[in-house]
């Protein structure tokens, strides 16, 4: 009787409450803070891109500033020239940088692409769990189930205790609501960021392509300058004295280089070490590919001053890029920019040879660099006192140059 009456008393209470096993917290399923960590970080990831996608709408060099800075050094054609060398090299700079971030979103797009897939299937175990939670509840609710639950009970103590565990099963399953609602916003904000990435990476294209036409209209600019300057019937003397200068000057600076090589290796011997021959191999030709011969090797008639003049190396078209290559094996005794060779490479060979490499757009190498026969030493340009894409490689022998036909298979 005593039982009846207990389970009487407490009938009216335990109408509403069901008895589940105790679920298992499963291994995949993160807690709601770590979720909501997740979230927050995600919103900030998303929030940067945005952010970066509005820097590079606005970053693109503004070429009429540039061509504004630079109307002041037009009358000094070497000033105007390095001035003009510096901003595209910024350019350059800037381009690369470009690449090198859109190289990066593209592997971000494929990792974020993974992330929202994982995310989607979290979800959707989760989502699946908690209707085999319902569906437990919907059936272990009957009314015989609950009697079954009543007739187990042997005191008021043992009904708190039920109550007390069926408070923790509620509780447990309002954080797992609370958890599966999160998922379902971090898959959201997965969407979002891989919505927001794409857009970022096409922003970044249009930006190296914006880029690029700023500066091949900055190059054009350039070759007008150079063209004009040299065939103005009022500059023709004057700059024939700036050719000579020029010519003077690049000689000079290649022989003060090859004095200190030369300097260097007798310290070498001196000391009994090893210094750098020629083993009188043939060269590789420097260029990956040229579409002409531009200027050849030997006495010309200059295209713009139309005068006679020794024209020191092979001038090579081709393509802004183009990789160009170390002649062969040596020593990079100078890797810098000048104001009429431009970017330029000079590798010593060993026995008072050398080659030189002209008007780059990029040096991949330093001074004191061992190069191989083949090596990517720089990429053509037309940076320096140049109109058009090309690379001009001399070759000086015993303090002279040479042709570089001798040494080359054409």
């Amino acid at each position: 009787m005593k039982k009846i009456r207990l389970i009487c008393f407490i009938l009216i209470l335990t109408l509403a409450v069901v008895s589940l096993p105790a679920p298992a917290v499963s291994a995949e399923t993160s807690s709601s803070k770590t979720a909501n960590e997740s979230i927050r970080e995600k919103e900030e990831e998303i929030k940067k891109a945005k952010d970066d996608i509005n820097k590079l709408k606005s970053g693109v060099s503004d070429i009429q500033k540039l061509k504004k800075d630079l109307e002041k050094n037009k009358n000094n054609l070497e000033s105007y020239v390095t001035k003009l060398d510096e901003s595209i090299d910024g350019m350059e700079q800037h381009i690369q940088g470009l690449e090198v971030q859109i190289a990066e979103k593209e592997i971000e797009i494929s990792q974020a692409a993974l992330e929202l897939e994982q995310a989607e299937e979290a979800a959707q175990d989760q989502y699946d769990y908690m209707v085999s939670c319902i569906r437990y509840i919907y059936e272990a609710s009957s009314a015989s189930t609950i009697w079954q639950i009543l007739f187990t009970l042997d005191s008021f103590a043992d009904f708190l205790n039920q109550m007390d565990y069926m408070n923790r099963v509620q509780e447990y399953n309002q954080e797992l609501l609370e958890e599966y609602e999160a998922n379902c916003r971090y898959v959201e904000l997965c969407k979002e960021e891989l919505e927001v990435d794409k857009e970022l990476l096409d922003e970044q294209k249009k930006s190296v392509e914006d880029e690029q036409a700023q500066m091949e209209a900055l190059l054009d600019e350039k070759k007008k300058q150079i063209i004009s300057y040299e065939t103005d019937i009022s500059n023709q003397e004057k700059a024939l004295k700036e050719l000579e200068q020029e010519i003077a000057d690049q000689n000079a600076l290649m022989e003060e280089l090859e004095k200190q090589v030369a300097e260097e290796r007798e310290r070498l011997r001196r000391e009994n070490q090893k210094v750098l021959t020629y083993d009188g191999g043939m060269f590789k030709f420097p260029l990956a590919t040229y579409t002409r011969v531009s200027d050849d090797f030997g006495n010309r008639i200059h295209p713009t001053l139309h005068v006679p003049q020794f024209h020191n190396g092979v001038d090579l078209a081709a393509p802004k890029g183009t990789a160009i290559y170390a002649a062969y094996d040596g020593q990079v005794v100078a890797a810098t920019k000048h104001s009429t060779m431009g970017n330029y490479v000079m590798i010593d060979h060993g026995d008072d040879l050398y080659t030189v490499y002209m008007h780059a757009s990029v040096l991949y190498v330093s001074k004191g660099d061992m190069v191989k026969r083949g090596d990517t030493i720089a990429a053509v340009g037309m940076t320096g006192r140049a109109t058009g894409y090309h690379l001009h490689f001399g070759v000086r022998k015993n303090g002279v140059y040479v042709s570089p036909w001798d040494y080359l298979k054409q």
